[in-house]
């Protein structure tokens, strides 16, 4: 073995040193229980199945921090000398197999031998499944997270149900890497394409999760079960393969499936890999272009990631289980880690329940939808509030056709749906049945809440008010979908200007999940707690913000954005401004941004801004140069660039460098981000970064924007101070 690869598992910390680091740990208790396996008059023997269970329900998942890990130790220490049993098995409570390490204990964390310890126990606890003197089953009845689909690798067969949905190694998502196993065995199981697929690509790609039959035919699985009998037909399953008859054949029709019979196995990785070098090679460069192209090395925890399943092709399990004890202790000390946490319990936790939201009792029944517009973005928000609601939503336009349209795209998309298999044709024809569309708003005379998503123009936006206010009921809400406009200026010369409320989505409507829900001047406490909970019906994360000048997420990218164009205008070429934010690893890069947005959709945007800040923000002329030239887009189809978009982005006689573009962008977010906690236009900073993940898609590794602002020091040079001490 390598001198810089020491062996895995050897002594560190004491036991009680590794536990006090997670003094909060729910522990997962590994319980041991004798199952006699099925299987002719003499059956197949024994197994000692081990459930994994933390006592709560599965609201609560299953982890993995020090006391859990030696629970599993022990009970794996009370079967290993027994010599009446013919297998392990490991199961997890209902609906949750494991879903990986403590993350709340993990944060805490301080010291690389601290570090180093949690990873080695891992492996050691974890490798023994693979080594036991009798085979070991994993049978993946729910989600199996990180730490959690590793335990199942360690395991020399493995079963899981067609009703699992998430399997998925999650850590490169938030700045970690599959350390108790995962980059060495996966590749030698399913091979490096397929392994860097669900290590690196998925979890950079909003955390793709995958269900039990695509990890069923990616080869994780040997065998695939339905819920309703998956222990019995687990267990049915061991029995037969023990005893080397074939596998039981469950229907596909009822979830079941199962590979032809398997000889007895040594654990994974203990031979040479049939992949070529080639081949690895390949699925290795193949990963390390698609983390660039989302990354620009922005991040470690991918590359380090690559590089372990580079280098398990050549290396033995002790090598590849101690590189990665040495790769998990580096990650689990870096900043982005630290970022990616936060940023995690701001997604699960802060945003589950708006800051500063009223009681939500004040909330009113939904039963009716209006939704005023009939274009694209009112047909999705239409389609969303059907889909989720299941209440009946009804449309006006004063145009037939657009009405039309909006209401056939609506009853196209619940038709592709149930096509697909996601909802049944019952549910489609009951859903199709709900929508309508009237030239009139009369038919909104019984609705509960009223949605605009009509031009962008403030006094076209109060007349809509002032009708539908002439036709729907005292309590009904009147929201709006402006993502810019003031929302109080609307309300003012209305009867009932306290139930108007900012509910502004983000597109694509049903993929983006923030909903800023705005507080306008009068306001009232009713109708922002049944905004709120429309949006929790939505399944949307909702944040609760002050009325201003496009919120926060616009407010935010059009004053990043704004500074990006202000060097184009000075001189700055436009493929290093494009390219200067590279090093942050944002989503996209300002101008296809731009063009995603539209250019005409951020001029009024950027008008909007300037007319209410006119000290920050400036209208770019080469933006609007671009707009009256008629221009959506930089890039063609096939990437190349328009040409004569590149000329009239050209000139100017005062360049910037890369980085004095981002260093004055990154310096304008800290200004407005302070300037945006003074006014009160969010409760905290903690609001402002999840705003930018939710809605902006600003990754886990930035933790939003402020974790990176404060440790780079922009924050302190910026405002003097950090904005989280």
């Amino acid at each position: 073995m390598p001198e810089n690869l020491p062996a895995p598992n050897e002594p560190a910390l004491d036991e009680s040193v590794i536990t006090s680091l997670f003094p909060e740990e729910v522990v997962t208790r590994a319980l041991v229980r004798d199952v006699e396996l099925p299987g002719g008059v003499l059956g197949s023997g024994t197994m000692a199945l081990i459930t994994l269970d933390n006592g709560h329900d599965h609201t609560r998942p299953s982890t993995f921090g020090p006391a859990g890990l030696l629970s599993l130790r022990d009970a794996l220490d009370s079967v290993a000398g027994r010599n009446d049993i013919a297998a392990v098995g490991v199961t997890g409570k209902p609906f949750i197999f494991a879903v990986g390490a403590d993350l709340t204990g993990a944060a805490l964390i301080r010291a690389r031998d601290e570090a180093l310890a949690i990873a080695r126990l891992g492996h050691a606890v974890f490798r023994r499944f693979g080594e036991l003197d009798v085979p070991s089953f994993a049978f993946v009845n729910g989600a199996a997270l990180g730490g959690g689909l590793e335990l199942a690798l360690h395991c020399t067969y493995r079963t899981i149900s067609s009703g699992v949905s998430a399997v998925a190694f999650p850590e490169c998502f938030l700045g970690l890497l599959p350390g108790w196993g995962g980059t060495y065995l996966l590749p030698h199981l399913i091979g490096p394409a397929k392994a860097l697929k669900l290590i690196v690509e998925n979890p950079l790609s909003q955390n793709r999760m995958l269900r039990g039959p695509d990890a069923f035919s990616l080869g994780i699985a040997d065998a695939m079960f339905e819920p309703a009998d998956f222990l019995a037909e687990s267990l049915r399953y061991a029995s037969v393969v023990l005893r080397g008859d074939d596998p039981p054949q469950t229907p596909p029709a009822h979830g079941g499936a199962a590979r032809p019979p398997v000889p007895p196995r040594a654990p994974l990785g203990g031979d040479k890999s049939p992949v070529s070098a080639g081949d690895w090679d390949a699925a290795v460069a193949a990963a390390r272009f698609y983390a660039d192209g989302k990354l620009h090395g922005a991040a470690p925890a991918p590359y380090r990631a690559i590089d372990l399943v580079a280098a398990a092709r050549d290396r033995d399990r002790d090598q590849g289980f101690a590189a990665e004890d040495e790769g998990l202790a580096d990650l689990l000390l870096s900043d982005e880690l630290h970022a990616g946490l936060y940023a995690f319990d701001l997604t699960q936790k802060r945003a589950k329940r708006a800051a500063g939201a009223p009681d939500r009792s004040l909330a009113r029944p939904v039963t009716k939808v209006g939704v005023v517009g009939a274009g694209l973005m009112a047909a999705q928000i239409a389609l969303l509030f059907l889909r989720r609601l299941e209440v009946p939503v009804v449309l006006t336009d004063l145009d037939q056709a657009r009405l039309d349209a909006g209401t056939g795209h609506v009853k196209a998309e619940i038709a592709k749906l149930a096509s697909r298999g996601r909802i049944s044709a019952d549910a489609a024809a009951r859903l199709t049945g709900l929508v309508s569309g009237s030239l009139t708003k009369d038919a909104f005379a019984d609705a509960d809440f009223v949605i605009e998503a009509v031009f962008e123009e403030t006094s076209v936006k109060q007349q809509v008010f002032a009708e539908v206010e002439a036709v729907v009921r005292p309590d009904c809400v009147l929201a709006t979908n402006t993502s810019s406009l003031s929302v109080t200026e609307m309300a003012a010369g209305l009867a009932h200007p306290e139930r108007v409320v900012g509910f502004h989505f983000f597109n694509p409507v049903a993929m983006m999940p923030l909903v800023e829900v705005v507080r306008a001047a009068e306001t009232d406490e009713a109708a922002l707690a049944t905004a709120l909970a429309v949006g929790k019906a939505l399944k949307k994360d909702c944040v609760l913000v002050k009325d201003s000048p496009a919120f926060v997420v616009n407010r935010l990218l059009t004053r990043f954005l704004g500074e990006v164009l202000a060097c184009v205008d000075e001189g700055t070429a436009w493929d290093v401004a494009e390219h200067a934010p590279d090093p942050l690893g944002l989503p996209v890069p300002p101008f296809l941004l731009l063009q995603l947005v539209g250019p005409a959709v951020a001029l009024h945007v950027g008008e909007t801004l300037a007319a209410a800040y006119p000290d920050r923000f400036a209208v770019s002329p080469k933006l609007r140069a671009l707009v009256e030239a008629g221009k959506t887009a930089l890039y063609q189809p096939d990437f190349s660039v328009d040409e004569s978009v590149v000329a009239i982005l050209a000139g100017g006689e005062r360049p910037s460098t890369a980085d004095q573009v981002r260093e004055r962008a990154l310096e304008a977010l800290a200004e407005e981000i302070r300037l945006m906690l003074d006014e009160g236009v969010v409760t905290a900073p903690e609001d402002i970064d999840l705003c930018m993940i939710l809605g902006a898609g600003w990754p886990f590794h930035l933790g939003g924007i402020t974790p990176y602002l404060d440790r780079t020091g922009i924050a302190e040079k910026v405002t003097g101070t950090r904005f989280r001490l």
